[in-house]
This record gives structure tokens, sequence and C-alpha cells, in this order.
């Protein structure tokens, strides 16, 4: 029997190019069959003229590039700074699935912290062999300089951003959890901007949930986190410190600090005397309290970790230690980050909280496992393998779309050093229209929802929305030709 020919709605321009697979579609339940909360959308666009579609674009591109809205690309003969890439149309959540979400990754920091603390002062989930000894001691972001100290409100992670993907079922999974420095919430509100100006009216009838109070709730999460000695007790000195106008993610680092109206530091502007951290002012030294770090622990103190690291502040970390300043997020944070560990995630929930996780993970085989990774050798060309301290979709092999000279070098990888890799089964994770040209065409997105822990959880209802640009990729991140498109969380 042939199926019912497609409505001819869908492929009036701009969707004539469209294409459905088996992956889920944000916008359509059926070819030329929109979603109930994307009619309005879909009705929109098949009323613009190609022409007046183009220049809504340039016209958000431009505001991006005035903004100066980019990000960097090392090792790359054409440049390093590029304009952001940004897609027009929003992606739209129902509040219904936004719920389910914000409860899921509400557990999931919780259960993270929980972890974090106990490895660092008991190690009960250790000693009852629910996560094992080896994969925590081997792993390069645990820090035993951690074990013992105390760590205001017991928050390790009081900033996250945790990637999610949505599966074929239409059902939402954890791909990862980002719980160092994660970066990207700067293009969430940049984008917000942006629609807000170029879809004016349909923002408003769409009775959108805002994201435009995360830097005060940022900043609010951060003054909760203050040392109780702290030098101000009702308005501590919150400061950034970034690694300098050189890093990738400097433009996000200047806007957050414009944003929460606090002062954007590098590590010699900041000293320690008698374990108390200064901030270096025309009008001498004022007490640090708290530090937005997005430095990674390596290069924070050069008398504590890396000693050739001109980033940080010598001494910072005895005067952490000695509970003289809070960092958000808490050197050793790495370890409940490393892609292994996130296998353990839901053994981790159901320990701490005696619940099972709102979210679910993705499969996930560990090499480290004789028999695990022997599956992974010999399904090589189906499977995603990543290695787990790297990120910007470095370090990976997708299986399906592989040479067989990088699927052998992968597996002499691998059985050289099964601890560094995962595999997880390739993913058709869900696409959404993007504009093309004059064309609206189907892109894999992921989401990356942030997550604020100070004296309680607040999580801003949207996220960035990251996009496969490249037709048939299923790589979002920018350094890998992704790009990023506004979140709509709707507020009913």
């Amino acid at each position: 029997m042939n199926p019912p020919e497609a409505p001819l709605t869908l492929f009036r321009p701009p969707f004539r190019n469209y294409q459905f697979d088996a992956a889920y579609d944000e916008m359509f339940s059926a070819p030329g069959k929109p979603r109930a909360h994307y009619e309005a959308l879909f009705q929109n666009l098949l009323e613009l003229p190609a022409e007046q579609l183009r220049k809504t674009q340039q016209a958000a591109d431009l505001s991006f590039l005035h903004q100066g809205i980019t990000f960097t690309v090392y090792g790359n003969d054409e440049g390093t700074e590029r304009v952001f890439p940004n897609d027009l149309l929003p992606r739209i959540i129902p509040h219904r699935e936004w719920q389910k979400i914000e409860n899921g990754l509400t557990q999931r920091i919780a259960a993270l912290n929980l972890f974090l603390e106990d490895i660092y002062s008991h190690g009960r989930i250790l000693a009852d062999g629910v996560v094992p000894r080896e994969l925590i001691y081997s792993c390069r972001h645990f820090r035993r300089e951690m074990r013992g100290l105390t760590v205001p409100r017991g928050i390790y992670v009081s900033i996250c951003g945790t990637d999610l993907v949505r599966l074929p079922d239409g059902s939402f999974a954890v791909l990862e959890d980002n719980l160092r420095v994660p970066s990207g919430v700067s293009y969430m509100l940049a984008n917000r901007k942006v629609l807000k100006k170029v879809f004016p009216t349909l923002f408003q009838d769409y009775g959108v949930s805002p994201v435009d109070h995360y830097a005060q709730a940022l900043l609010a999460t951060l003054r909760a986190l203050a040392p109780a000695n702290s030098s101000a007790r009702h308005e501590p000195k919150v400061v950034l410190l970034t690694p300098g106008v050189f890093n990738s993610a400097y433009f996000e680092h200047a806007y957050l600090a414009r944003q929460m109206g606090i002062e954007l530091v590098e590590g010699r502007d900041l000293v320690t005397h008698d374990n108390i951290v200064y901030m270096r002012t025309t009008n001498g030294l004022r007490r640090v309290d708290v530090i937005y770090r997005r430095v990674d622990d390596d290069f924070i103190d050069p008398l504590a970790f890396r000693g050739d690291s001109i980033l940080g502040v010598a001494g910072l970390f005895n005067a952490y230690r000695a509970g003289n300043v809070t960092l958000a997020n808490a050197f050793g944070t790495g370890v409940a980050d490393d892609k292994a560990l996130y296998a353990y995630v839901p053994d981790i929930i159901k320990y701490y909280l005696t619940e099972d996780p709102v979210l679910k993970n993705v499969e996930t085989y560990l090499p480290m496992r004789p028999k695990e990774r022997q599956h992974i050798l010999e399904n090589l060309d189906k499977l995603v393998v990543k290695a787990v301290g790297e990120s910007g979709g470095y370090g990976m092999l997708i299986g399906p779309q592989s040479t067989k000279a990088q699927r052998e070098e992968f597996a002499r990888k691998i059985e050289a050093d099964p601890r560094n890799y995962i595999a997880q089964p390739t993913i058709s994770f869900s696409r959404a229209p993007c504009l093309i040209g004059d064309e609206l065409e189907p892109r894999h997105v992921d989401l990356r929802p942030y997550v604020l822990y100070g004296d309680k959880v607040t999580i801003v209802p949207g996220g960035l929305t990251r996009v496969a640009l490249n037709r048939g990729s299923l790589v979002v991140n920018s350094s890998q030709g992704g790009g990023s498109k506004d979140t709509w969380v709707l507020s009913q």
C-alpha cells in the first residue's frame, strides 16, 4: 500500500527541499502536518516572501556582527575570529515538556553535587562498589588536594550546562554533563535579543518564557556562595576571572561581566596576601569574596597546579582552602565531568536520592571493561567513539561516516589506552528547520540548558539550541561548522 501523499503546502516555498528521515522532526509530526505548537510559525513562514526571509536573516547576522558576537577557531588558515552562526527560526518547546526537563536537570545537579562531596570526604559510594575506585583515581581531573575540604553549602557545581538530545521516540536524553566551565550562555541571550527584534509580533503571540534575567540569577547564585567571613556579608565582592582576550569564549566572559555589573579580571589583576585574595584597583587593593572562574584547574594557581601557567593567581588555592574565597565552580568538579563517569550517573542518582532518573542516559560502552571493549572494536563502523577528556567535537570518531583508516587508528588508540575512551550508538537525534539560502531544510539540533545552584536551583526556561548546519552532520559544535538558534519555551 502506497503512503498517502503529503499535503502540497509542505512543498511550497520555502519548504521545497524539506526532507524527512527516521529522526524526530521538531516542527512536523508528519509531512505537511506541523505540530500544534509550531502551527503559527509554519503559517507565518508560508506567507513570507523568500526575499523577506533573506533580509530578515541578514538583519540578524548584522546584529550579531555589530554586537561583536564571535567565537574562535584555532588552527584554521582562514583566520580564527568568526561571527557566531545563528539560524533565524526558533526551536519551540511546549511547557509540559520543559517541566520534565527542569525536573530532570534539578535531580541531576543535586545528585552530582552529593557525589562530589562524598568522594572528596567519605568515599561511601566507592566503598559500596557503585562506582569503581580506579575510575575516580585515574581521572586526571580528580584533585587530591580537595580531600577533606569544606565547600560552601556543599555545592561543588553551581553553574552547569547539560547537553540534551531528543531521540526518535520524542523523549529527551542527557548526552553529557558540562560541570567545569560550561560556555555558550551568552549566545542564548544574544539569540533571544535578536529574535525579539525580527519576529516581535510572533514572539509576543506565542507567550515565550523570558531568559533575560539569567545574568541577575547568576549574580544572585554567586553571591549566595560567599564565605561566611566575606568582606561584605550583604553584598560580597564578585569578579569574573578570564584567561584573556585570546580565549575562544572571551566575548562571553566580557558579556556576562557587563550584564552582571562586576569586574572582568585576569590573573595578573589579582593578588593573594595572608590567604586573602585582593583585586588591584586605582584606589589600592580591594578584597574579593567570590570568583566566577573561566580558567581550568590546571592553570588557575601555578603554586598548586601547573607551575608554568601565567593565567592564574599564585596562592589562590591556599586562600580557597582557608575558606577566605569561593570559586564557582569548585576545584575538582571535572571528575564528575569525565565521559566515562557519565555512564554511572543513573546509578549515582539512585544511590543518593533513591529515585529513578527523570532524564535517561544514552547507552554507553566503556572499553575499560573487556567485554565492552571487544564489542566496540567489532562495531566501530556503527558507533560514536569519544575521548573522555576532549570537547568541542575533537577526539571523536563517528563510525558510519568514518573511513577504514580512521577506524583502524581509533582501534589502536582504544587498545593502547581503554580508560581514555567511551563509545555510544550513533543516535539520529532530532532535526529542526533551518534557513539554508532561500529555503528551509532540516538540520540536527541538541539543547544545552543552563542550571544555577546557590541557595536554590534556578533554570532559565530555554537554553542554547546548537545546530549542525552542515547537511547530514551530527556534530553541532561551532568549531566543527555548527551554529545556534533561539529556544522558545512556552509559558503555558
